[in-house]
């Protein structure tokens, strides 16, 4: 597949704390997600070519809402609240939950869910549980490991190949897998190429 060219521009278009607040379904979307303090505001920011696009914390859970992002004026990027880990109250996990599952559930424009899991450490339960939830109910999706300088090759490798393993416990066949590392721009070639194919292949392309 051709290289896709990078990212021309990338401006914010909203904040939905509700479904239907979110901006009407009229562009593909690409939704990216993870576990609190995955990498992903890093990873987001590396993709647009922008620093402060999405704005980074050292603090867990800090994206609470469903962030918009318009990207060449043609697809919009999607920054959903992370799953797992995040210093709240339950209840209003619980309303992340509700929101998180209607919007990947009923929005017909989503074409891709991309998975962000720490290369880091080894499989984690809640990133299975979510992948699996996705894959029953037929929402597309890719898995995404993050922070993979921080690591020696052959660690990263065996992580991966043991989350590798245990999704094909449930799966036929695993879904697209990327490596990245913002700090060093890894994958992004991959990620945006991968994305500039689904739009292709949608006719929401150039």
């Amino acid at each position: 597949m051709k290289k896709a060219a990078g990212i021309r521009s990338a401006t914010f278009v909203k904040s939905s704390a509700k479904v239907e607040q979110l901006p009407s379904p009229e562009l593909p979307e690409f939704a990216f997600i993870g576990r609190s303090n995955v990498g992903k505001s890093s990873l987001i920011n590396m993709l647009v070519g922008q620093k402060e696009l999405a704005h980074t914390s050292s603090n867990p859970g800090k994206t609470q809402t469903i962030n918009h992002y318009l990207i060449d004026k043609n697809w919009y990027l999607v920054d959903l609240p992370g799953y797992g880990y995040a210093k709240v109250a339950r209840s209003m996990r619980t309303e992340w939950q509700k929101t998180l599952e209607k919007y990947i559930l009923t929005r017909e424009n989503l074409m891709n869910v991309f998975v962000l899991v720490d290369s880091r450490i080894p499989p984690q339960e809640s990133d299975l549980t979510f992948i699996n939830r996705l894959g029953e109910r037929g929402i597309p999706l890719s898995v995404v490991f993050t922070k993979c300088d921080k690591i020696g090759k052959v660690v990263l490798e065996d992580n991966i190949g043991k989350f590798r393993e245990a999704m094909l416990q449930f799966w036929e066949e695993t879904p697209p897998f990327f490596i990245t590392s913002a700090e060093k721009g890894t994958g992004k070639d991959e990620l945006l190429t991968y994305v500039a194919g689904a739009l292709k292949n949608s006719d929401h392309g150039d």
